[in-house]
């Protein structure tokens, strides 16, 4: 095992602490919102409409709620809370800038990764959609190993992010309820089965009503907590845009450090780039590639903009005194236990960890299903990944390892890599698929 965190570490220090994958994301981010004349704020409006736009589904393939609430499970899950406490521990305040600088570049590579992903992807002898990296690598480019690569990279990833996101709900539900965590971590364990096993997956079902209700929950306390501390909010705004940019010292030491970990865990919490989210707006049965690419353009902007600016603002108006030394959940949980009280502090955290981290763990088996289906059309291969899937709940819920957070960077790095390594050679196909949308639905009031 030390062998293996050496190498894992060493890779890390290459493509994170060189800042490789930083000029990658925001070089991608600013290419694909200038080549698309900024499609994240000409059309928002319409992003928002094109959620509640009906579609002709079937029982086959999802809507594009269900699919847009997929990739917002996981993408609304333990990087909104672990990732953004993570990166004001490391890089203060003005680590939150640059998650917003990366969320709002980001939102643009989200679209045309997601528009690609429609563009290339295949229809099963059932009718179903299947589709992502791998698919629009080797439809696209004719490069099915690089496709192959992309699965297994991913696998790394979620195997990670899998212990990361267990992990933190049965810390949480010890602290707050003193329960064990092996119990907790089987319990957790059992009820992702359920919901994965059987005749039919019921992930896009239970996604579509859980996702808009933990949001909902969250933002309704945090609101709260807001307007109870509105007279801090201009004192905390200022500490953010001055420690982005190193005029008052932030806890990283350097601006450097500070812009590292706001994009590190701004892309470990929006996905934008990664090419994570298209595996699941794949499968959406849309009338236009675009329409699809739009709503996960979105799906990055309620990730950040909102879920991870709230949790930013409950720790920051929380008193320094109170959380120094800090980090963790422990961090969270002591901030809004300030503004909450200890006992309901302690019991919301746990409960709206439990369905973030939830949400990510079906959103996460369905994005492996799909990667698993490119390998092999053998039901046996869906069986083995939700296996292996389960086991790194179970595993992760019993013990913390540190080391997972570590594999979890290096496969999200590996994965970007090889998914941008597609995107951008056949980002053509995605802007003349822009370009023929606005033409044909230029009588929308867009």
């Amino acid at each position: 095992m030390n062998f293996l965190e050496t190498i894992v570490n060493f890779l890390n220090s290459i493509l994170w602490g060189k800042n490789l994958l930083v000029v990658l994301l925001i070089f991608s981010g600013v290419f694909f919102t200038f080549k698309t004349n900024f499609v994240q704020i000409r059309f928002f409006k319409h992003m928002i409409a094109l959620l509640y736009e009906k579609s002709d589904n079937n029982n086959q393939n999802l809507s594009p709620f269900q699919a847009f609430c997929i990739s917002t499970a996981t993408r609304v899950g333990a990087g909104n809370l672990a990732g953004v406490v993570s990166a004001i521990s490391i890089g203060g305040a003005g680590s939150i800038f640059w998650m917003w600088v990366v969320a709002f570049l980001g939102s643009a590579t989200a679209f045309i990764e997601t528009t690609l992903a429609i563009i290339f992807r295949e229809q099963d002898k059932n009718g179903t959609f299947f589709g992502g990296p791998c698919f629009f690598l080797k439809n696209g480019l004719g490069k099915k190993s690089w496709g192959i690569a992309f699965v297994f990279t991913g696998i790394i990833c979620w195997a990670g992010v899998l212990q990361v996101v267990s992990n933190s709900v049965t810390e949480s539900f010890n602290v707050a309820f003193n329960l064990n965590p092996f119990i907790m971590a089987g319990l957790l364990t059992l009820m992702a089965a359920i919901v994965i096993f059987g005749k039919t997956d019921k992930t896009a079902k239970i996604l579509d009503k859980v996702v808009p209700l933990m949001a909902f929950l969250y933002l309704a306390i945090v609101f709260f907590i807001i307007i109870k501390n509105f007279n801090l909010l201009p004192d905390v705004f200022t500490r953010i845009f001055s420690e982005a940019f190193g005029i008052r010292q932030g806890v990283g030491g350097t601006v450097g450090a500070i812009v590292m970990q706001g994009v590190k865990r701004g892309l470990f919490s929006n996905e934008a780039g990664t090419g994570s989210a298209p595996c699941a707006a794949a499968s959406a049965n849309v009338s236009h590639p675009v329409q699809q690419g739009l709503i996960q353009s979105l799906g990055v902007f309620v990730d950040t903009f909102v879920i991870c600016t709230a949790t930013a603002l409950v720790m920051l108006l929380t008193k320094e005194s109170i959380i120094q030394n800090l980090n963790g959940m422990e961090l969270l949980q002591k901030s809004f236990n300030y503004h909450l009280g200890s006992t309901f502090g302690e019991i919301f955290v746990a409960i709206i960890l439990f369905l973030f981290c939830f949400s990510t763990l079906l959103g996460i088996c369905f994005y492996g299903k799909v990667n698993v289906k490119f390998l092999t059309d053998k039901e046996i291969g869906q069986t083995c990944f939700k296996i292996f899937a389960l086991s790194m709940i179970f595993i992760g819920g019993i013990q913390q390892n540190i080391f997972m957070w570590n594999l979890a960077d290096l496969g999200l790095a590996l994965m970007t890599i090889i998914n941008l390594s597609g995107v951008f050679p056949l980002s053509k196909f995605a802007f003349d698929s822009l370009k023929d949308y606005e033409s044909k639905f230029i009588k929308l009031k867009i």
